[in-house]
């Protein structure tokens, strides 16, 4: 009897989050792991930065561009202080979803690091038993995401081998950095999360070559934010009146290892896509293409990944 893979039911959460609001976003996160899973998903993927907010160049970037202002500090203390320790409360939270809905999670979140002040753009994974599978650190804050996050680096740029396949995943314009997608094909990944908030139509069609090139499904999951979803005492006011009311628009989707649009792209309201993944379907797209495989010469063109975790300070 020839072996065969497993099909896997994704659900791709396009949902807003209650915005800085770390707290109440995980509420709303765990109903919805709920809601997927009574559906009949075993992989639930959200959105960058679901938790508190993804901070976007029109309100937040324009915002810290006044460095050093008084409002530009309260913003970020006030992220600070919604952003998620890995492990943590948060994360304890989302297990206790995840093992009660007996699913795999892919969550965005603002992750900052345990008694200190940096932060992070992160994809949490989280598996059916409830415990933190892993995490992706995103390597380049775009543009002025660099005000705000820190570097990711090689330690974090891995494939998971979970129950509901082997799972990896890049944040935004992450996705067009042709290295670090390599980086992922070469740990024989099948389901590639694009956590983004890019609602441009150049999102998709960079979603549709990644899962072509690289032989896998793609669960391309954007930010839907509105403007009127911030607290009324925002520090960056002058910034949120100047912004669209629909800050993102969405844009999730899925897409089959041959570029096929599963589902989707979905814009302007919170919906959960789903689709059935037959993951055999990756194993039949390498027979065309095996970018990191057989049609691969790393003799003549070669990645190397560092894999040591970043530090301030080394020991001599």
């Amino acid at each position: 009897m020839m072996d065969k893979l497993p099909v896997v039911k994704v659900a791709a959460v396009q949902a807003e989050p209650v915005t800085l609001d770390r707290d109440a976003s995980t509420e709303k996160a765990c109903r919805l792991i709920a809601e997927a899973a009574s559906n009949g998903a075993s992989l639930v993927v959200f959105s960058e930065m679901f938790i508190p907010v993804f901070t976007n160049a029109s309100i937040w970037g324009r915002g810290f561009a006044k460095w050093g202002s008084p409002n530009a500090q309260a913003a970020f203390a006030r992220l600070w202080g919604n952003s998620v320790e890995i492990p943590g409360p948060i994360t304890e939270r989302l297990g206790e979803a995840v093992q009660a809905a007996g699913v795999t999670l892919a969550i965005g979140v603002c992750e900052r690091v345990p008694h200190a002040r940096t932060l992070y753009n992160t994809i949490l994974f989280i598996g059916p038993d409830g415990s933190v599978i892993g995490r992706h650190r995103k390597l380049v804050p775009t543009n002025t995401e660099r005000m705000i996050h820190g570097y990711g680096d090689g330690s974090t740029l891995t494939v998971f081998d979970t129950a509901a396949g082997k799972i990896g995943g890049l944040i935004c314009w992450e996705n067009l950095m042709p290295l670090a997608r390599y980086a992922l094909y070469s740990q024989g990944e099948q389901i590639h999360v694009a956590s983004t908030s890019d609602d441009s139509e150049m999102a998709i069609v960079n979603a549709r070559n990644t899962a072509f090139e690289g032989g896998v499904f793609v669960v391309s999951v954007a930010n839907l934010i509105r403007k009127a979803s911030y607290p009324s005492d925002f520090e960056f006011a002058d910034e949120l009146a100047a912004a669209s009311d629909d800050v993102i628009d969405g844009g999730t989707c899925i897409i089959a290892p041959d570029g096929r649009l599963l589902v989707g792209p979905v814009y302007k309201e919170e919906a959960i896509l789903y689709a059935d993944l037959d993951l055999n379907e990756t194993v039949m797209a390498g027979q065309l293409f095996d970018v990191a495989g057989h049609y691969s010469r790393p003799e003549v063109l070669g990645l190397r990944l560092t894999r040591e975790p970043y530090t301030a300070v080394a020991a001599g």
